[in-house]
């Protein structure tokens, strides 16, 4: 009896990403329906951007042709180089910029923004080889960058971000607007 009672509280225990990180929520991303982001913070500070799993890149069975982190002519995310405590060189990211295009097979292109402010930490380099982990892991392995807040905005920068609760209702509303013949 001990055995499956055992069995019954493993598989009920909590991911890694819903023990140790909160997550928060942009929906319709610079206006654009649906295109809906995920920020994962962690209690140091430390805030994961990756894909809501609302985002039209995660629906319909799409695949990904490219991941681009090369913004403009003169700022790619690829040659953001950190170091030291303080992660001097890294580059600082506003909530509305850009960190990579991707653009799928059917030759869609969405941009994929910071959300938050901070210094860009780490971009994830492994889904430029292996985009498929966007796809089928897009809250571990899949994850866009890693950005630092400013310590002093660690607290104010979760204002214009969604709770779970809030990012669900706005998704249901969605859902149901979409449902109601017009």
């Amino acid at each position: 009896m001990d055995c499956v009672e055992q069995k019954d509280s493993e598989a009920k225990a909590p991911s890694v990403v819903d023990r140790y990180y909160t997550r928060w929520y942009r929906a319709d991303m610079k206006g654009k329906p649906c295109e809906d982001h995920c920020i994962l913070q962690h209690s140091n500070r430390l805030c994961v951007v990756t894909l809501a799993d609302s985002h039209p890149i995660l629906q319909n069975g799409r695949t990904i042709k490219s991941i681009n982190y090369q913004i403009s002519n003169g700022c790619s995310r690829l040659n953001n180089k950190v170091s030291g405590k303080s992660k001097r060189g890294g580059q600082f990211v506003t909530d509305f910029a850009p960190l990579c295009r991707i653009t799928c097979t059917d030759e869609t292109e969405y941009t994929i923004y910071s959300c938050i402010r901070g210094r860009l930490l780490e971009v994830n380099e492994s889904i430029l080889e292996t985009p498929s982990l966007l796809l089928e892991k897009p809250s571990t392995e899949g994850y866009i960058a890693v950005i630092l807040p400013k310590f002093d905005e660690s607290k104010s920068i979760t204002e214009n971000l969604l709770s779970r609760e809030e990012f669900e209702n706005v998704v249901s509303k969605r859902t149901g607007a979409q449902s109601q013949p017009s």
